[in-house]
């Protein structure tokens, strides 16, 4: 680039202070999951005592040790059924972050194109995801293909307005500073622009992340998927199976969660001290 004039921006090396912070932020983490444990017990607690008073009939709501139970007994079907499900969120959730980028740069790159789609983008960002499975039924069909064009449509415009925003939000400086070292174009965005505006993306994906999911379980329950855990709980609820539609449930937030605090919190805090944005976090 102009003689390498201009690197990619580096990530800044952590003092003695920031050390200890992080430190801190681990005895936090700590902290919470011990909170979430203790939350767990006392809600599992008022859920054996609510069975063992018998204000609900058994098949509508059944004691811990029956859900327990049904995990077992679903044991290797379970695991499928997962491993179905996730496919499908990866290639769907991959899709729509490769084109909600792309097209998020392209509207940042045409002006006019990004002020007529960031519009109908915010409209089609609040369309429910569960009203794209007629259409996809009838204008694909039931199979996966259905169901991953209804996760795409739930999450993609989620990262195309999350990378137009962001972009958009770069301070001005940056960008004058970088092309008076002679970057431009391309090189431009992505060592001076993209890096920029990672924080921004990062809420975006997560955001999008949140919609697929969401969309993904629903779509496979409405449009009577063959395996994924929308079959599971469309399963339960065909033969009164309670205790299956509850470890299914279970299984599910337990995804979401898993990587709720697992992928994306950390991201995010990587990306934020990167930047030095956690110094006011202290």
């Amino acid at each position: 680039m102009n003689g390498e004039r201009i690197t990619k921006l580096q990530p800044r090396k952590y003092s003695i202070e920031e050390k200890i912070r992080r430190k801190k932020i681990s005895r936090i983490n700590l902290n919470d999951i011990a909170n979430t444990i203790l939350f767990l017990a006392v809600f599992v607690g008022i859920w054996q005592l609510t069975f063992m008073l018998g204000i609900w009939p058994r098949v509508a709501l059944p004691s811990p040790a029956m859900v327990a139970q049904s995990f077992a007994e679903l044991n290797f079907s379970l695991i499928t059924n997962i491993s179905v499900t996730m496919w499908r969120l990866m290639i769907g959730f991959s899709i729509s972050i490769i084109l909600g980028v792309g097209i998020g740069l392209a509207m940042v790159k045409f002006k006019d194109f990004g002020k007529t789609m960031s519009s109908f983008a915010v409209g089609l960002q609040s369309f429910p995801s569960i009203a794209w499975v007629p259409f996809a039924i009838l204008f694909i069909g039931l199979n996966d293909f259905g169901i991953l064009f209804v996760v795409i449509m739930s999450s993609i415009f989620s990262v195309m307005l999350s990378t137009y925003s962001g972009i958009r939000t770069v301070p001005p400086i940056y960008a004058r500073a970088a092309r008076n070292l002679g970057a431009k174009g391309m090189p431009l965005f992505r060592y001076v622009m993209i890096p920029a505006a990672t924080p921004s993306l990062i809420v975006g994906v997560t955001q999008a992340w949140s919609f697929a999911w969401h969309a993904l379980i629903g779509a496979e329950i409405l449009m009577a998927a063959y395996l994924g855990l929308g079959h599971i709980l469309d399963v339960g609820r065909e033969f009164q199976l309670m205790d299956q539609i509850i470890a299914s449930m279970i299984t599910i937030f337990a995804i979401g969660l898993v990587f709720d605090r697992l992928v994306f919190s950390k991201l995010a805090n990587k990306v934020r001290d990167r930047w030095g944005l956690n110094q006011g976090n202290e």
